[in-house]
C-alpha cells in the first residue's frame, strides 16, 4: 500500500521574499571588498560602507519591510559621537509630560531602551504600529542607505571631533571584541580609521551624508555638535524640542522644565544609575552589550591621552580636506 508524502505548509510570500533576501544576502559577502573587523574577524564593504555582515542583511530587510509614518523621527549617529545622551534627551523632552522626574522612566531602564534601534536583524519583521506618534527610532546607517520612505521623515543627526570618537569607538570595540581574536591595539584601530575601516565607516563620508542633506533641507534634518552641546546643553535642548514639535511652553520655561530635563539625562546623573552599572542589552540575536560600557567618560578631548601628535594631525588632515568646500567645521 503506498503512503502519501506529508503535508507541508506552503511557503507564504513574506517567507519566499525573506529567503530570497538570505540568499542575496549570502551571495553580497562573498563579492565585496573585506578588511580587518575591529570587533570581528572581518568588516565588509556594502555601498562604500563598512559593515559587520549582518548589518548588511538587516540594510536588505530594511527596504522591504519597514513602513514608516509622516510623524516619525529618526536619531543618526556614526557610532560613539554622543547617541546614548541624545537618545535620553530626546526620549524625555517628548515624553515630558507622560512621566514624573522624581520617577522617571530613565531612571530604571538605560537610554538603550528608550526606543528602538532599527539596524537589528528581525525576522518576521517588528511591528511598530503600536508605538505611539511620533514614534522614535534609532540608526547608525549613512543617510545615502536609508529607505526613500524613511528620508521624508525627521531626523536629528549628532557628530563630534573624530579623534574623541575614535578613542571611545576603540576602548567599547575593545570590550566587544571576540576573545578568539588577539588584542586590539590602538595603533591597529588608528590606522584601520584613517583608511575608512571601520563599523559604518568612513567617519567622514557618514557625517557628510547628513550635513548634505541638512543643508538642503533644514526644516528635515537638524545636524548637531556633541561639543556644542555640551558647553550650552539648554539652548541645545530647546532647539531640540522645537524641532522635533514639542517646543518648550512659556510655563515650563519659568518652572525650569529645561534645566531638569539636562540634569536627569546629563552623563554624571545617567552613568551614576544601577541600572546603566549592571545588566545587558541585546541587541537582536548577535550582540550584547553590556549597561556600563555605553557610559565611559563622555568627555571633549579625551583624544589627547591617547594620541601622539603625529597621529593628531593626519587625522586633522583628512578632515580638512574631506570636509572641504562643505562648509562643515568640526571643533579639534
Amino acid at each position: 500500500m503506498s503512503t502519501s508524502p506529508p503535508l507541508t505548509k506552503p511557503e507564504s510570500k513574506e517567507d519566499a521574499d525573506y529567503n530570497k533576501i538570505c540568499e542575496e544576502h549570502r551571495h553580497l559577502i562573498e563579492i565585496v571588498p573585506k578588511g580587518n573587523g575591529w570587533m570581528e574577524k572581518h568588516l565588509y564593504n556594502y555601498n562604500g560602507f563598512w559593515f559587520h555582515p549582518n548589518y548588511i542583511k538587516n540594510h536588505l530587510l530594511l527596504h522591504i519591510y519597514f513602513k514608516s509614518q509622516p510623524t516619525d523621527i529618526f536619531l543618526a549617529s556614526f557610532m560613539k559621537t554622543g547617541t546614548t545622551w541624545l537618545k535620553a534627551l530626546m526620549f524625555a523632552t517628548i515624553n515630558r509630560h507622560r512621566y514624573t522626574l522624581s520617577d522617571h522612566f530613565l531612571l530604571h531602564h538605560g537610554p538603550q531602551g528608550a526606543f528602538p534601534y532599527l539596524d537589528i536583524e528581525s525576522y518576521p519583521p517588528t511591528d511598530f504600529t503600536h508605538l505611539p506618534a511620533p514614534r522614535m527610532f534609532a540608526t547608525h546607517y549613512p543617510r545615502t542607505l536609508l529607505p526613500p520612505c524613511i528620508t521624508s521623515c525627521k531626523f536629528v543627526y549628532i557628530c563630534r571631533d573624530p579623534k574623541d570618537v575614535l578613542i571611545s569607538k576603540w576602548h567599547f570595540m575593545s570590550n566587544q571584541r571576540s576573545k578568539d581574536l588577539p588584542p586590539f591595539s590602538l595603533d591597529e584601530a588608528f590606522e584601520l580609521f584613517c583608511q575608512g575601516i571601520s563599523d559604518f565607516g568612513p567617519f567622514w563620508e557618514h557625517v557628510l551624508s547628513y550635513w548634505r542633506a541638512s543643508l538642503e533641507s533644514p526644516d528635515k534634518i537638524l545636524f548637531l555638535k556633541y561639543e556644542e552641546m555640551m558647553k550650552q546643553p539648554e539652548v541645545a535642548l530647546r532647539n531640540l524640542a522645537a524641532f522635533m514639535g514639542k517646543p518648550f511652553t512659556a510655563e515650563e520655561l519659568e518652572k525650569g522644565v529645561v534645566e531638569k530635563i539636562v540634569e536627569l539625562c546629563s552623563f554624571e546623573n545617567l552613568s551614576n544609575l544601577e541600572v546603566n552599572k549592571k545588566g545587558v542589552v541585546k541587541f537582536g540575536k548577535v550582540f550584547e552589550v553590556e549597561n556600563r560600557l555605553f557610559f565611559r567618560k563622555g568627555e571633549i578631548g579625551d583624544w589627547k591621552n591617547y594620541l601622539s601628535v603625529e597621529m593628531k594631525q593626519r587625522i586633522d588632515e583628512i578632515t580638512d580636506e574631506k570636509f572641504k568646500g562643505s562648509g562643515l567645521i568640526l571643533e579639534s
